[in-house]
């Protein structure tokens, strides 16, 4: 009887959390207060400071503290797979606030993940944000929205880790370790508005790098005026891309420019 309420726990924890990924209130994806934390807020275009050359326009859902701080961490370190249905829906909200703020004319949207070093996914057991892109078109078709997600990324090289590195330090870390796969520059040139998305952005730094692959796949097949219009920041010569995040620093959402 022992082994067989141990074995009716896990599958019932395979079908009703623990916890909530925010609070930790029990048996609950995400309790009512955290999901109005992560969603509640209307999306909004976002800046680190300092802005990295070359970042597209990046909007973002929610700031990332407190219950979304720890929801995003439940999804991508400790496996809270659950989550990405509710942080897809607000990814999704980031990529309409995008699209609205282009002007753009309904074309299909490629949402195209920024990809975890191949170790961290190994580690994980997942790639976060190509599982949070996937929750978001779904979120987006069954809003009528046209889209596909393109998970044409990769690593073209080791890039050290992240954590305790500097804005200027993360760029130098990054620059050129992105690529677009082979065949994956056809993919894109066959049209549709290129969204680049991610779960967080701090310094923008893979944000930045993610787009420079993009264009330079862009380049290689000639640039698709008709299927990017719109997109990216007006005042940016060669801008292609837009970005969408669940999270952001709260400062980021806070820096107006004119």
């Amino acid at each position: 009887m022992v082994g067989m309420r141990g074995w009716w726990q896990d599958l019932t924890d395979l079908v009703l959390p623990a916890e909530c990924g925010g609070c930790g209130r029990p048996r609950t994806v995400l309790c009512p207060g955290c999901r109005a934390a992560l969603m509640e807020a209307a999306p909004r275009r976002v800046r680190p400071a300092p802005e990295p050359p070359g970042l597209p326009v990046v909007h973002a859902a929610a700031p990332y503290e407190d219950e979304v701080r720890a929801a995003l961490l439940a999804h991508k370190e400790r496996g809270a797979l659950m989550l990405a249905g509710p942080l897809g829906v607000a990814l999704a909200g980031a990529v309409r606030a995008g699209l609205a703020s282009g002007g753009g004319s309904g074309a299909p949207v490629l949402l195209v993940p920024v990809p975890s070093a191949r170790r961290a996914v190994r580690a994980r057991g997942h790639d976060p944000a190509r599982r949070i892109a996937l929750a978001a078109a779904g979120e987006l078709r069954r809003a009528g929205t046209s889209v596909r997600v393109l998970a044409v990324l990769r690593q073209r090289r080791a890039v050290a880790d992240q954590s305790g590195l500097n804005s200027r330090q993360r760029l130098d870390n990054l620059a050129g370790a992105l690529e677009v796969a082979a065949g994956g520059a056809r993919l894109l040139a066959e049209g549709g508005r290129a969204v680049l998305v991610d779960d967080l952005m701090t310094t923008g730094a893979s944000l930045t790098e993610a787009a420079r692959a993009l264009r330079a796949a862009f380049a290689e097949v000639g640039d698709r005026p008709q299927a990017i219009a719109g997109m990216g920041d007006p005042n940016s010569t060669g801008s292609m891309i837009s970005a969408a995040v669940v999270a952001a620093s709260r400062a980021s959402f806070e820096i107006i420019r004119n």
